[in-house]
């Protein structure tokens, strides 16, 4: 029934241009494609090669089980996204599935889709204080603030005894996995806050304080310049949390352009997301510390059986259903394991699973 109702708007959709002298046949080109319809994938952006590894994966997979896609990026641009999505809902496609650039901007293209009764799966990103949103596929996003948190303490540890002065950086303060990051690392580090095994010199211990605005590496290296200009004058940065590989390298970046990792200083325990190409050769480089794995493939896997079930008019497999509340319902989620890495985990975990080659590591 729904997929008579789409066909039946995009029908009218291509007689109403007929009518104004158009000759855009694409909605009901799209309606009528072979295989298993038209699936309309919306990406943040290429300037991560994390999303371009998503893009790849969700579309090889999907084109190999017989659905078009229609794959697009929008450069961390909101309205560029929007208009994507509105596009891909013209052209009467058969699923939505979006990582969203802003987890709130989304929410009059998505009533449209839900109009059309075209299902809607969040990508990796929760899209916030929308009815329309159908299932959520992601990562355990608090474990991974966990891990990331674990892991620092970990290298901290290694270093040497308590206390250690630690600067904190959160991700993007719309992007709503940033929050689950942040909360998971201080549920580990708070209590050493409160208890002095941890220092935070230059107070800035506040999630809106450590925020990384769409998560820009050259925001995360200003602000890390700007801390050890105001703050380290006689001490000595000890571990850094990072939520995310690309603010990592910023944050490496100021500090070498500080004197740490060469002038008798060692850089600090610096964390990070993704297990990004860059970030894996720092670890190996003994810069970065450590990262979080979150395959790809499996991700784009779980995606594709949640399309093939909604397709098929069934309930897709979730794993969770109290975790996830946009701010209108608690999106049905399925939730994937994340894996912390650090240099002595780098060819078991990333190179034997096929991730990357021992060349590209090079």
């Amino acid at each position: 029934m729904r997929k008579l109702l789409i066909t039946v708007a995009a029908g009218g959709l291509a007689l109403s241009l007929a009518a104004c002298g158009g000759d855009d046949d694409s909605a009901a080109a799209a309606s009528e494609s072979g295989g298993g319809g038209t699936i309309g994938v919306a990406m943040p952006t290429k300037s991560s090669e994390r999303w371009i590894a998503d893009g790849n994966n969700i579309k090889s997979q999907l084109e190999e089980a017989g659905y078009e896609v229609d794959l697009q990026y929008a450069e961390d641009d909101i309205p560029t996204q929007v208009s994507q999505v509105e596009n891909m809902v013209t052209k009467g496609v058969d699923v939505l599935v979006i990582a969203a650039i802003d987890g709130t901007a989304l929410g009059e293209v998505l009533d449209t889709a839900e109009s059309q009764e075209i299902e809607v799966i969040a990508y990796d990103r929760l899209i916030r204080d929308s009815e329309a949103v159908d299932y959520y596929s992601t990562f355990d996003n608090f474990q991974v603030g966990v891990q990331q948190a674990e892991s620092l303490v970990k290298g901290l540890e290694e270093r040497g005894k308590a206390p250690y002065n630690v600067e904190l950086f959160a991700g993007s303060p719309d992007d709503n996995n940033a929050t689950f990051f942040w909360e998971g690392a201080m549920s580990v580090l708070q209590p050493m806050i409160d208890s002095g095994d941890i220092v935070v010199p230059s107070k800035q211990t506040d999630f809106d304080q450590a925020a990384i605005l769409r998560w820009d590496p050259a925001t995360a290296q200003k602000r890390m310049e700007d801390i050890l200009t105001g703050t380290y004058a006689s001490e000595t940065v000890e571990g850094v949390l990072s939520p995310y590989d690309g603010l990592s390298l910023g944050i490496i970046a100021a500090l070498q352009g500080n004197g740490y990792g060469g002038g008798g200083k060692d850089l600090p325990v610096v964390t990070g997301q993704d297990a990004e190409v860059q970030s894996v050769k720092s670890i190996l480089a003994d810069e970065q510390y450590s990262t979080i794995f979150k395959d790809t493939r499996e991700l784009a896997a779980v995606t594709v059986d949640m399309i093939k079930a909604v397709e098929a008019g069934e309930e897709p497999e979730v794993n969770d259903t109290e975790t996830y509340d946009n701010g209108v319902k608690v999106v049905p989620s399925y939730l994937l394991e994340p894996v912390p890495v650090e240099k002595a985990d780098v060819q078991k975990v990333l190179v034997d699973s096929g991730y990357y080659t021992e060349d590209e590591l090079k």
